[in-house]
């Protein structure tokens, strides 16, 4: 009977204190919320950091947030670092929207392929990511039609020796085109690969086909 007593004792003596760190941690989760939503972002960092090192919220959801809160401070190298932790979770939601939004930090820097990467990482990761979908339909027609960008990213021998599309291999890729306003990305593939059968000079639209590959491999996931 007296052995019961003192268990009873030990039970009741370290509940409050289970209370105190639960109570402790919901408190921070609490003001780092706030310090977010206020804006105050220097104050959001070091409220998800200690989030991070006092109570050892580590999940996908607290370095999510701790990202956001990076980029919003202009720590944009360390906002990087923490999104590619996301990226390498089994959240496939938040890996998505991490790499959206390192995405958008490459293409702010002019790093534009390696933007369009990780937009295209973002769909693979969740194809209903309608603001990657955007982002890469958007920079990848940037891209394909941009010749000033071109220039800057090929090399100037390849410029030189680049072919010029023939009139049939300029009018596929404006039916292509067609295609592709209409969403129907596949009937585009196609309308190119089988014009490059018998034109090389369709190979003018490399960048274009591409484009097109990479689309529809996105959308087979």
């Amino acid at each position: 009977m007296m052995l019961f007593a003192r268990t009873l004792v030990v039970v009741f003596l370290l509940i409050p204190t289970s209370w105190k760190k639960i109570g402790a941690k919901n408190s921070a989760i609490y003001e780092a919320e706030q310090a977010y939503i206020a804006t105050d972002f220097e104050q959001s960092v070091r409220q998800h950091l200690g989030l991070i090192a006092d109570h050892e919220l580590r999940t996908p959801e607290v370095k999510f947030n701790l990202a956001l809160s990076y980029q919003n401070n202009g720590q944009e190298e360390e906002a990087k670092k923490t999104y590619e932790e996301v990226i390498r979770s089994e959240n496939k939601t938040l890996a998505s929207f991490s790499a959206n939004q390192v995405g958008v930090l490459e293409g702010r820097e002019n790093n534009h392929k390696d933007a369009l990467a990780y937009f295209k990482s973002a769909l693979i990761q969740n194809p209903d990511n309608e603001m990657a979908r955007y982002n890469y339909e958007l920079l990848s027609r940037w891209l394909e039609e941009n010749e000033e960008e071109k220039d800057k990213e090929e090399k100037d021998q390849e410029d030189q020796d680049k072919i010029e599309p023939s009139n049939y291999a300029k009018r596929m890729k404006a039916k292509a085109d067609e295609f592709v306003d209409q969403y129907r990305f596949d009937e585009a593939l196609e309308t190119m690969q089988r014009a490059l059968e018998i034109d090389e000079t369709v190979a003018y639209y490399q960048n274009f086909i591409q484009y097109l590959s990479d689309v529809k491999e996105i959308n087979d996931k």
